[in-house]
């Protein structure tokens, strides 16, 4: 019979946060039945994203003690995550006990930083590959990455493929296809530019560009920050 205890997903979110990071995963672990979902911020006053439209937190980091599912989303407001002390504690504190641990993108390297990857296979976006290994993971090129109660998905998109697999792990393979068919999860993307092996190298050049332009010096950032943790 399938598991339909009740869960609770706590998402970090954050300013400047990749938003498809987050609904991505929240669509399809809302669907896992008998859950609650959280967005969970210092305030809940509106958080910005990437997208120019802002997500309100539903509940504080005072009001969110525990929860079943922690996903820690990406994009380029990580940084100042992982040096606000508040928000990394928060992130620690509810993975200690949470029944999983996940990341999309390079929510990754908040887990990281909160010493809840150390020793444990995990992906991030492919820009970012390379830093897991600062906080003590081991990088793995995958879509997705299953170790132990740990989840990781790759960059942005990938956290739909990566819900998908969390909710066969939970509530079973049946429910996780189901889930697939109701939010109608076909992808055929018109061009296949959706790696660096397969983008031109024009392509590749301007997101680099794009990645200094918003994080300037951001692989030596994190490693000196990995450093200054202990890591």
């Amino acid at each position: 019979m399938p598991d339909h205890s009740p869960l609770s997903v706590a998402f970090l979110v954050f300013p400047n946060v990749t938003q498809l990071d987050l609904t991505g995963p929240a669509q399809v672990l809302s669907r896992l039945g008998n859950t609650s979902v959280d967005l969970v911020w210092a305030s809940t006053d509106p958080v910005p994203t990437d997208s120019g439209f802002p997500l309100l937190p539903t509940r504080t980091f005072d009001e969110v003690t525990q929860a079943d599912i922690l996903c820690v989303p990406g994009g380029f407001g990580v940084m100042d995550v992982i040096e606000d002390k508040r928000a990394l504690d928060w992130v620690k504190r509810i993975g200690q006990s949470a029944d999983w641990v996940t990341s999309v993108c390079t929510g990754a390297l908040v887990l990281g930083a909160a010493g809840l990857l150390k020793g444990y296979r995990a992906t991030t976006h492919w820009a970012s590959h390379d830093q897991l290994a600062f906080f003590g993971a081991e990088p793995v090129k995958q879509r997705f990455v299953i170790d132990r109660n740990r989840a990781t998905g790759g960059g942005v998109t990938s956290g739909i493929d990566f819900g998908l697999a969390l909710a066969a792990e939970i509530r079973g393979q049946a429910h996780a296809k189901f889930i697939q068919l109701s939010i109608e999860y076909d992808p055929q993307p018109p061009f296949d530019s959706g790696t660096p092996d397969k983008a031109d190298a024009q392509t590749l050049e301007r997101y680099w560009a794009l990645v200094e332009q918003a994080a300037p010096g951001r692989r030596e950032k994190v490693k000196s920050i990995a450093k200054g943790l202990g890591f």
